[in-house]
């Protein structure tokens, strides 16, 4: 229920597909996406046309809809005279948050988490920096009304609430930084922090350091210290790899949950 708050982030253009093909599209596409990022579906592998339509007993014109949108993702491609070759990860656009959500259903999911992990600790800090910098005075008042809801709703244990508020202040502090690149980093962030509460890698009760360290980010892009505000988005980013890693270890423990 939590992972649906991220549909509204990453929603693309609305499909001319009948309702009952819509759904049967997004039923293969999801499940054959998820096969290939798994590695259930091995590099290298060939497959047809008519062994797809046979196996998910869908029409042919679904089946190569779903390939067009594999295709587009980078996960397969087309060969004359071959079949449908599944693609090895190096061609994949890993920036692509449907990719990014498979990946995260599969067995690598924490190295999914620690790739994106490390490109936002790269791109939020210096993201803040700029806001200190760039922002007005009214998106940095709503910046720290934001950091307090996120506290309360922290200390509340309302997953629910935190998960969309935390996305939303992530979305803010990047679209505030004033480039349209790190801007479009929003939704693989979505994503991100979406996969945290699906896969019970982020505490009921967040740790009180990371709702301070999202309360210091706020104030201090709102105080124009865009040196503090990087330095506490570094902070934010070291404590939420550092949740996922303690909690990724105790589930993979014999007898973990």
């Amino acid at each position: 229920m939590l992972y649906r708050v991220i549909q509204s982030f990453s929603r693309g253009a609305p499909t001319r597909h009948a309702p009952a093909e819509a759904g049967l599209h997004a039923r293969v596409l999801d499940h054959l996406g998820t096969a290939v990022c798994s590695g259930d579906v091995a590099a290298g592998s060939v497959l047809s046309i008519e062994d797809l339509v046979d196996r998910y007993q869908v029409s042919r014109s679904v089946i190569r809809e779903v390939l067009r949108v594999l295709a587009s993702m980078g996960l397969v491609e087309t060969r004359r005279r071959v079949g449908i070759m599944i693609q090895p990860a190096r061609a994949w656009k890993v920036f692509d948050p449907q990719v990014i959500r498979w990946r995260l259903a599969s067995d690598g999911r924490m190295a999914q988490m620690r790739s994106i992990s490390e490109l936002r600790t790269a791109i939020e800090p210096h993201a803040a920096m700029l806001a200190a910098e760039r922002i007005d005075d009214d998106e940095a008042s709503e910046l720290v009304g934001l950091g307090a809801k996120l506290w309360a709703a922290g200390k509340a244990g309302d997953e629910a609430r935190f998960l969309s508020l935390d996305i939303d202040f992530h979305r803010r502090v990047l679209a505030a930084s004033g480039n349209e690149m790190f801007a479009e980093l929003q939704l693989i962030v979505a994503e991100v922090l979406a996969g945290r509460h699906h896969y019970h890698l982020m505490p009921h009760y967040p740790d009180e350091r990371a709702l301070q360290l999202h309360t210091d980010v706020a104030q201090a892009i709102q105080r124009r210290d865009g040196e503090r505000a990087r330095k506490a988005m570094v902070g934010v980013m070291e404590q939420g790899f550092a949740e996922m890693k303690s909690m990724w270890e105790r589930i993979a423990e014999p007898g973990g949950a």
